[in-house]
């Protein structure tokens, strides 16, 4: 029978998630060949334990250090919505947003004290229904909501050794890493799309860019006589950025790490829209034109081919340029099909750029208030 690990947390959990996937890159393109269909899942917690708890905790080390446990996903817990009673047979909870599985078993905390695992016997949406009456010690015949955790619980094995810093002989902190069993293979979030990739416009998600880079892939030749002479690798030019992802909330912090499970780490692209307004228009649009006049910013022939998005008041709307001309001092864009609806002076306008991530491996960081990661991406050609 695994070990239950039953600690409540008392700092950020760190959840990591790792892929396996070989990018051979080519001068015109690349081919990206995932390895591992679902991630390795790592789960860090960190306990603040008084001198009973730290014993506790070193005796069940000793005794199972390389055996199967048992291990809350603390960050996937919830508030019930009804009362706990002594000898009911099922917990109001909004199962839609975490990770409960009928057969398996689920924490129950009290006040933050230590969990106590029940066996699930099966998964509504908006409850579970217990394998046995609840028979946990409760301070009287039932508890209110707002002072009960639950919590899915997962198989796991320990993958680093448990560290202790007792700051005193009364308190110190525990932390643990996990490598949980059997990853779930979790549903793509519902995204727009286009031309068959999704467009990460997310409103549950906050955006914000760390830093951004230009390059193209040389090669320097130099022979130490004459002047140094530059070789293009590729015929690709690459735009990586660095994006920081926010969610609040159970069902916020569910929409974040469905779409990081639908990257594949490195394996599946995306359109990103730059936010960054280089599309400011210098005259309206009529519902049914595809002409669009805009402030130039680049070279005509470096406008074809390039994926836009415009944030109409409505809704928002992608498109491609297929042609370019001047018209006096602006940029006439022709595109692929009209907006469908009157484009005001003022609207902001951005190009897209499909990208993927540039890493196999996520680390989320989930505090008591918000959940939050940082994925390198870069762009690619498909």
């Amino acid at each position: 029978m695994p070990t239950l690990w039953p600690f409540p947390p008392t700092q950020e959990i760190t959840e990591v998630l790792e892929w396996r996937t070989d990018v051979l890159a080519s001068r015109a393109g690349e081919q990206r060949i995932a390895l591992r269909p679902r991630p390795r899942e790592i789960v860090t917690l960190r306990h603040r334990l008084d001198a009973l708890g730290l014993a506790k905790a070193m005796e069940l080390a000793r005794a199972n250090f390389a055996g199967d446990w048992q291990v809350p996903l603390w960050h996937l817990a919830l508030q019930p919505g009804a009362e706990l009673v002594q000898g009911g047979t099922e917990i109001v909870v909004d199962t839609g947003v975490s990770g409960f599985r009928a057969g398996e078993s689920a924490a129950l905390a009290v006040d933050g004290g230590e969990a106590v695992a029940v066996d699930i016997a099966d998964v509504h949406t908006d409850r579970l229904l217990l394998a046995e009456p609840l028979g946990m010690p409760l301070s009287g015949p039932s508890v209110a909501a707002r002072r009960v955790t639950v919590a899915p619980i997962r198989a796991a094995m320990l993958t680093a050794p448990i560290e202790i810093a007792r700051r005193r002989q009364n308190d110190g902190i525990v932390t643990a890493s996990f490598l949980l069993r059997d990853t779930p293979d979790m549903a793509a979030p519902v995204l727009p799309s286009y031309l068959g990739r999704p467009v990460q416009t997310d409103p549950s998600v906050i955006r914000r860019s760390l830093s951004t880079s230009l390059r193209l892939a040389v090669e320097y030749v130099d022979n130490g006589f004459g002047p140094v002479v530059v070789e293009p690798m590729r015929d690709i030019f690459e735009r990586s950025e660095t994006l920081t992802l926010k969610a609040q909330g159970p069902a916020e912090r569910h929409a974040l790490r469905r779409w990081l499970w639908s990257l594949r780490g490195r394996q599946a692209s995306f359109w990103l829209p730059t936010w960054g307004y280089e599309l400011q228009l210098r005259a309206p649009m009529t519902s049914g034109s595809v002409l669009m006049r805009v402030a130039p910013v680049a070279d005509l022939e470096a406008y074809v081919g390039r994926a836009i998005l415009v944030e109409l008041p409505g809704a928002l709307r992608c498109r491609t340029i297929v042609d370019a001309v001047a018209e006096g001092i602006d940029h006439r864009l022709t595109l692929s099909s009209n907006l469908g609806e009157t484009v005001p002076m003022g609207t902001k306008g951005h190009f897209l750029t499909l990208v993927r991530a540039d890493a196999d491996r996520v680390e989320i960081q989930h505090g008591a208030v918000a959940s939050e990661v940082t994925v390198p991406v870069v762009e690619v050609v498909g």
